[in-house]
Order: C-alpha cells, then structure tokens, then sequence
C-alpha cells in the first residue's frame, strides 16, 4: 500500500532520486527517463479520457493503470532480485500486451484498409490519442534503450508497442471509424 503523507522531501534537490530498490541515480538516468516519460503518458491518457464516452473512458482507465504499473516495473531494476524482495515486485505481464491486442483486434475489425498515412487530428479525441500514441512511441524507445545497457522486463517493452498501436486503431475508430480521418498527401504543398 502506498502512504503518502508528506510530498515533499527534499531528497531529491541535489539532482538526485530512489529506484523501487532504494538505489539512488541521477533525475536524468535512463531508467528514470523511461519511466518519467510513461508517467506522462499516463498525463495525455487523462486528458484524452476527457473527450471519450463510457467505453473508451473504461479501456483508457484501464491503460492508466497498467501505466502505473508499468512505472512501478520500470523503477525495479535487477529482475534476478525480485524472489529476495521484501515484497513481490510489480512487474508487467504477457496478460496486459494480450489484452491490448484482444481489444485492438476488435477495434479494427470495423476499420476501412488505409491507403495513406494518417495525419494527427479530425476529432478531438482523435488528436489526442495520437499524442498519446507519440508519447507512448518516445517511451517504447527510451525504455528500449535502457534495455541495451540494464535489465528491463521484455514483457514492458512489448506493452509499449503494442500500446502506441492500440492508440493509432482507437483514433482511426474516434474519427467515425476511420471515415474522418486526415489523410496525408505528398507533396500537397509544394
């Protein structure tokens, strides 16, 4: 359980922050960039949830959780610690990337084959999943980087990608099913 009586705590202002396993790295580690960007993400999921209705609503919220979760995953490093933890460490699961690809399945099942590349934008939620949907890429690669050099669940990283993916199809559906959406067109403009 989390208790969070005091926000501050002032042993963070030399630049400085804990990891789940209460090592101390720098604000601008790897690991801490990785999940710092899924806890923005987990920002732009809020207020994408603003303009969506219950059914939307109720799977963004569920995505905000596994964020959460994600964050916590991210945070523990040394997986091979985790049977001498204190406490079980939260670590992303394969159920978690197959649901998402349960629900974009059924998503798109309904979606015309697209022919052009899809510009961000038509409906309000549709421009806001798309940023969800580049904020979830920035974290993929910030989290696939922190993999080339430290330990990261291979199960986070495909969350990741399939989450970006997961947002791309609920945008195309926020767009009337795909009928709304902004096509690109090459060279439009020259």
């Amino acid at each position: 359980m989390v208790v969070l009586n005091k926000i501050y705590t002032r042993t963070g202002d030399k630049g400085d922050t804990a990891l789940g396993n209460g090592k101390r790295v720098a604000k601008h580690a790897a690991r801490v960039n990785a999940y710092g960007t899924s806890d923005e993400l987990n920002a732009f999921v809020g207020v994408a949830r603003q303009d969506a209705n219950e059914d939307v609503d109720a799977a963004l919220a569920r995505i905000q959780n596994d964020l959460f979760d994600l964050g916590a995953d991210l945070c523990r490093p040394d997986m091979e610690q985790d049977a001498k933890a204190d406490y079980p460490p939260l670590r992303m699961a394969a159920s978690q990337v197959d649901r998402l690809e349960g629900e974009i399945d059924a998503m798109n099942k309904d979606l015309s084959p697209l022919r052009s590349f899809v510009l961000p934008g038509g409906s309000a939620l549709s421009a806001h999943l798309h940023v969800c949907r580049t904020v979830a890429r920035r974290a993929e690669r910030l989290t696939t980087d922190l993999a080339s050099s430290e330990e990261v669940n291979p199960a986070a990283v495909k969350y990741l990608n399939r989450l970006s993916d997961w947002f791309f199809v609920a945008a195309r559906v926020a767009n009337n099913n795909g009928t709304d959406d902004v096509l690109w067109v090459p060279g439009a403009n020259r």
